[in-house]
């Protein structure tokens, strides 16, 4: 075994008490969407590496466990824990850039926005990016976040390197070159086989995008499908359950100069009508359900819009409705077939469903917990706001998807378990070796990773 990995030859005596938040007040911890809270024993704000290694060498003693947090902006409980939680807003600074190779270096709680307005800076941009930057760059890459585009792969697949510590306290460098093979599991690693200090990423020249956002009937989008995904650089559009129309969005890259919308009417557009008007008429259907159909019809038909800017700016756009999301990977194949299997369901449920459906397409990758492991791959979030049962709903999807060998975003919400999961990944078994390897002792366990996972002692 490699003298880097082997845990401290000493073990740390064990607590009189595992912590636990039944019996024990506190405050209190919630993601964005308020649909995940926990009570953590110990709060932490670190704002450096020796002080990472400090709280887990501590959390090692007490036999607590630790838990790492950026924006919160997971919808599953992969960031809860009654041990330590890491506060990282104090541990977000770029540390290096490289302008020749690209190659830039940033401390784990570095926002995706803010990291891409420092990239900005230097002439640089990130490959791609999804329809929210607010998390955190190893929230990010930990759960495999995605952009559209079939010829790109998600933001895991653009780490060259970083700093791992592990749960004896150990620093680890990781590239392709050191301990390739944690590195390959680790870029998007679950937060389960150490903590992550510092990520190195491949960077690209800055670039803007011309997007054009348009209605376009369902019946000619399945039919034009691979024409729109091929043949455009970023694709991917919502669909309102009900319309027989979906909002798309066509993005290619550029280098012609930003013709942007003014800021009074991208804030009016994106902030007044896609967020507080929008919330606000969701809200009204769930107190008066006969109007959801109006709003969809409403919703789905919004003006076109053609505009170039910043790439950043064009991925990213404000999310302020608080919803419930669910999300699935599967054989781009699979798509046409799957989806019209979702419409049935909907029409089956029968209760007025007001949140789109957001459906993109992906590149496969090589990393063995990626949802495009092996695969090009199709993407269906489904969402439901925030206080509406989504129970029989995202079940529902669930169950469709896993008809084809679907693979559910870790950062959002699904039903799995290690059991239903192993077999959709080809690589399982390889992480699960580097778990045991890196954290036999569970000090970045949860209940989320138990479940997702299994326990790391069962894995031996």
């Amino acid at each position: 075994m490699n003298p880097a990995l082997t845990p401290d030859p000493t073990p740390a005596p064990a607590p009189a008490a595992v912590p636990g938040t039944s019996l024990r007040s506190g405050k209190v911890w919630r993601n964005f969407g308020r649909n995940q809270s926990c009570v953590p024993a110990v709060w932490e704000r670190p704002a450096s590496e020796d002080e990472l290694v400090a709280i887990i060498q501590r959390a090692a003693v007490t036999g607590r466990t630790v838990k790492a947090v950026g924006s919160g902006h997971s919808y599953s409980s992969i960031a809860c824990t009654d041990g330590h939680l890491l506060d990282l807003s104090d541990y977000s600074r770029v540390i290096h850039v490289d302008r020749t190779s690209g190659l830039v270096t940033a401390q784990a709680g570095i926002p995706l926005w803010r990291l891409s307005a420092e990239l900005a800076t230097h002439g640089l941009a990130l490959e791609v990016l999804g329809d929210i930057n607010y998390q955190s760059i190893a929230g990010a890459i930990s759960t495999g976040t995605h952009g559209p585009g079939i010829k790109f792969s998600n933001l895991s697949s653009s780490v060259r390197g970083m700093r791992l510590i592990t749960g004896d306290g150990t620093v680890l460098e990781c590239s392709a070159d050191l301990h390739p093979e944690v590195f390959s599991a680790a870029r998007v690693g679950l937060g389960a086989l150490g903590l992550l200090s510092t990520v190195t990423i491949q960077t690209v020249p800055a670039f803007n995008l011309h997007a054009v956002e348009a209605p376009l009937a369902m019946n000619q989008i399945l039919s034009d499908l691979d024409e729109l995904i091929d043949n455009t650089d970023h694709f991917g559009f919502f669909w309102f359950p009900g319309s027989k129309l979906a909002l798309t969005k066509r993005s290619r890259r550029t280098q012609e100069p930003a013709q942007p919308r003014s800021n009074a009417a991208k804030w009016f557009e994106e902030v007044v009508v896609d967020n507080y008007v929008y919330g606000a008429a969701c809200k009204l259907a769930r107190r008066f359900p006969p109007a959801a159909k109006s709003i969809v019809a409403i919703a789905s038909q919004k003006s076109t819009h053609d505009w170039i800017d910043r790439s950043d700016r064009v991925f990213a756009t404000p999310r302020l409705v608080r919803v419930i999301e669910m999300e699935y990977s599967i054989p781009r194949e699979a798509f046409p077939e799957a989806f019209t299997r979702l419409g049935r369901l909907i029409d089956s449920i029968g209760t007025p469903i007001t949140v789109p459906i957001e459906c993109r397409w992906s590149a496969g990758d090589d990393i063995p917990l990626s949802h495009a492991s092996g695969r090009d791959s199709a993407y269906i979030a489904a969402h439901m706001f925030r206080g509406e049962p989504y129970d029989q709903y995202f079940q529902g999807v669930e169950k469709i998807m896993s008809d084809y060998q679907g693979r559910p975003h870790w950062g959002k919400l699904h039903f799995q378990n290690a059991e239903t999961l192993a077999p959709r990944y080809p690589q399982w078994n390889e992480f699960q070796e580097i778990r045991r390897r890196m954290d036999p002792d569970g000090r970045f366990s949860n209940p989320y990773t138990d479940r997702v996972l299994g326990l790391v002692d069962e894995a031996n």
